[in-house]
């Protein structure tokens, strides 16, 4: 199966993951600028609206750098919740369709309507998943992409092993594989591609950037924290979910109830959205890759450096041959 065009015209094979209050235009644009493909959830913007108006920011402003710079952007994605507790899904949709979005990121479903609808206007689909159940689903919706988010992974994540997972989805799905999951620098991003994936799916590591939304403290605690910091739970949102320890431990979360959990809401109460951002803002997501991060570079910065290092691991690997033919 043809993989799309894009993914060839990249600067490096990495998408930055869409993360929850996290992702503005801002960092979207930078992403783009770069050549990585950057992505934002449309519940960052409070209302449809406001979501209208961060499209059309990132068009305009892409359109302007290719105007000026004669350089094609990578494509930027968006980032929409298919539950139905989610009630701006549809409006969301038809803001997307209108805009022609290139990527449309789906979570928690996956519906061949949607679906149809992106391929309409020609866009891509990409579903995020955690398990073969969810991925078989996906499939047969017809998505362009499926996200493999492994074990380790900030945000929403699963707790299958990367390889195992990437395996195991491989035996049946044959079109763009994106993995997910402690991925920091370029040396990762090559493993994920060796090990079967087409783009590498990074979220973490752009939380610590300039660009980024986070608040200095928490880029602080990403660099302070290691692997054993991060606590795998769905007391936060009813969705298992990675969060720095001790984020957790300054609000008075304590290690019993981390095991608790509630039920998920991402909208059909009018104050939902407001208490979903609202936990996110002084409970901090991140996943096992705050072990490798140290710094806080600009966009521009970070990718030079993920490509650099992406280079030197794929000329190590062709080395290898020499001894291994």
């Amino acid at each position: 199966m043809n993989k799309p065009d894009f993914i060839n015209q990249l600067a490096v094979p990495v998408v930055a993951a869409p993360m929850f209050l996290i992702s503005d235009p801002e960092l979207v644009i930078a992403c783009c600028k770069n050549g990585i493909v950057g992505t934002f959830p449309a519940l960052n913007q409070r209302t449809t609206e406001g979501f209208e108006q961060w499209v059309v920011q990132i068009k305009t402003a892409l359109a302007q750098f290719e105007e000026e710079t004669g350089k094609k952007a990578a494509p930027f994605g968006v980032n929409l919740i298919v539950n139905p507790t989610n009630i701006r899904v549809q409006p969301d949709l038809e803001i997307c369709i209108k805009h022609k979005v290139p990527i449309i990121i789906t979570s928690l479903g996956a519906v061949s309507q949607l679906v149809d609808a992106v391929h309409s206007y020609g866009g891509l689909v990409f579903h995020d998943i955690i398990k073969k159940r969810h991925a078989e689903k996906a499939a047969e919706a017809g998505v362009d992409g499926l996200i493999l988010v492994a074990g380790g992974a900030g945000g929403h994540a699963g707790t299958l092993h990367p390889i195992a997972l990437i395996n195991e989805i491989k035996k049946f799905f044959h079109k763009t594989i994106l993995l997910s999951g402690c991925l920091s620098n370029g040396n990762d991003v090559a493993s994920a591609l060796q090990m079967g994936a087409d783009l590498a799916y990074m979220g973490t590591r752009f939380i610590n950037v300039t660009e980024s939304k986070a608040d200095e403290a928490y880029k602080k605690m990403i660099i302070d924290s290691k692997a054993e910091d991060i606590v795998y739970t769905a007391a936060v949102s009813g969705v298992h979910g990675s969060f720095i320890r001790a984020s957790l431990e300054a609000v008075g979360i304590t290690e019993e109830q981390w095991k608790d959990s509630k039920k998920i809401d991402f909208g059909s109460n009018p104050n939902a959205i407001k208490e979903e951002a609202n936990a996110w803002k002084n409970i901090w997501s991140a996943g096992q890759g705050v072990t490798a991060i140290d710094d806080n570079p600009s966009v521009n910065e970070l990718v030079a450096r993920l490509k650099s290092e992406f280079l030197e691991a794929i000329t190590k690997q062709q080395q290898l041959l020499t001894t291994y033919k």
